[in-house]
């Protein structure tokens, strides 16, 4: 069953200009796991929309989770994973991962898109239990 829906929407130009400033080393490191900078950093020509659609994955699970950047979850709390084969995933970390247990969070979907100017994410956390009808 569905427990959480989270979406955003986020600019590219804007993580772009966050990581290209004189603190963006500080940004990065605050914002985003060490396996996610190196999987951004590997992508050249999609580098930044890389960094925004996983921005706006970690902000639409933290929507999902109902508790937004409250409740003492940090950032680097949700991981967005790309595995060899399939769509990407969602790691929680810390208090995220604690909040997920306590309302009984099993699994995470998520999809992740961009265009030009903007990366948008979607994300649904479900308990895995009982289906409701037409499902």
């Amino acid at each position: 069953m569905v427990v959480g829906v989270g979406v955003d929407v986020c600019d590219i130009a804007r993580i772009r200009r966050a990581l290209e400033r004189p603190t963006g080393e500080r940004f990065k490191a605050r914002i985003f796991t060490p396996a996610e900078q190196a999987y951004c950093e590997q992508r050249r020509r999609g580098r930044f929309a890389s960094y925004a659609a996983r921005f706006a994955a970690k902000e639409a699970a933290m929507k999902a989770l109902g508790t937004g950047l409250t409740d003492g979850v940090r950032w680097l709390d949700v991981e967005v994973v790309r595995p060899p084969t399939g769509p990407p995933a969602l790691v929680l970390h810390g208090r995220a991962a604690a909040i997920a247990r306590r309302r009984g969070i099993r699994r995470w979907l998520v999809a992740l898109s961009h265009g030009e100017a903007s990366a948008v994410a979607s994300v649904i956390a479900e308990d895995r239990g009982v289906r409701s009808p037409g499902r």
